[in-house]
């Protein structure tokens, strides 16, 4: 029954049973009106009016589940479904509905997928590049300024070797830069190392305390999804340094059942309330590229808590 003729028998329910009572009841409306006889007429119009708001209540019940999801639904937290109960108007709506939310979804992984692809390209080719030209530029002024300090008098030779080491530093933070653009270490060392080496920088260059805690038994990943793991753990560093106002950081990547799990806690002030961010819709868009699954959630006593929970056979997008 399409909601149209559901909402009018509804209706024709309620005011068919009114003209039944005034046909068959001994009812009696008199002319003025006794006191009596309009207690029983508002009654029987509260009665109707009640009848009536408790049917269509019923009836667009569904239609304000699907209002609710609509103003909730994220693409980035795949899977939200409303279940199809009966057939008719409002049970095709809702299919229709899920249907577009799956093919919403599909659309999106695969769009960022392209577009994650493309950026990591842009990555190493931008990294390339800064180690290629900067680092051996910067590389060259540090022999030259060696060689003048070497034959330099005093006061002149003090000068160049702050110029070294003002270039000596910037050259140290090109060779970082690049090494968070594109980490090499991933690629010819694998996962562990290149988490181990992110995690020992990150308290060099923070001061925080870091605790790993890798298990050595790991399966077997495809490349995609091992960088996706370093991405969000290097973007959850990142955050944990930038607002977490932390002391601690635990990370830990291990094997549970048919799945890889990253975890990465802090003992800072906590996520609260605040709007996701571009880094963590970041990371969800990543998540999704490999058919994980992302949650942010307050830790234990204090601070954030970010897992991420890779299944070892990815899902295509």
């Amino acid at each position: 029954m399409s909601l149209y003729w559901r909402i009018f028998g509804l209706n024709a329910v309620v005011l068919g049973a009114a003209t039944a009572l005034l046909l068959w009841a001994p009812v009696t409306v008199s002319v003025p009106v006794a006191l009596t006889e309009a207690v029983i007429l508002v009654g029987g119009l509260a009665v109707m009016l009640v009848a009536n708001a408790a049917l269509l209540r019923i009836g667009l019940v569904p239609l304000d589940r699907l209002t609710r999801l609509m103003t909730t639904v994220d693409l980035l937290r795949p899977g939200q479904r409303l279940p199809v109960q009966g057939r008719g108007a409002i049970a095709d709506l809702i299919s229709t509905f899920n249907a577009m939310l799956e093919r919403l979804e599909k659309e999106r992984a695969t769009s960022s997928a392209r577009a994650l692809l493309a950026q990591e390209t842009e990555r190493r080719r931008i990294a390339q590049e800064l180690h290629d030209e900067v680092g051996q530029s910067m590389t060259a002024i540090l022999l030259v300024l060696k060689r003048a300090a070497d034959e330099a008098s005093d006061p002149l030779r003090g000068e160049l070797q702050d110029a070294q080491e003002i270039t000596r530093g910037s050259l140290d933070e090109v060779r970082r830069l690049v090494r968070r653009l594109r980490p090499g270490v991933l690629d010819d060392l694998g996962l562990i190392s290149a988490l181990t080496s992110l995690t020992t920088e990150f308290a060099t260059h923070t001061g925080l305390r870091v605790q790993r805690h890798f298990d050595p038994d790991l399966p077997a990943l495809d490349h995609e999804t091992e960088l996706v793991i370093y991405r969000v753990a290097q973007e959850s560093l990142t955050n944990v340094a930038r607002h977490a106002e932390a002391q601690q950081v635990e990370m830990s990547l291990r094997r549970s059942d048919d799945t890889v799990v990253l975890d990465v806690s802090d003992d800072g002030c906590g996520i609260g309330v605040a709007r996701e961010g571009a880094g963590i819709r970041g990371m969800r868009e990543r998540a999704l590229f490999v058919g994980a699954i992302l949650d942010i959630t307050a830790a234990a006593r204090t601070g954030t808590r970010l897992r991420l929970t890779v299944p070892r056979v990815r899902k295509q997008p």
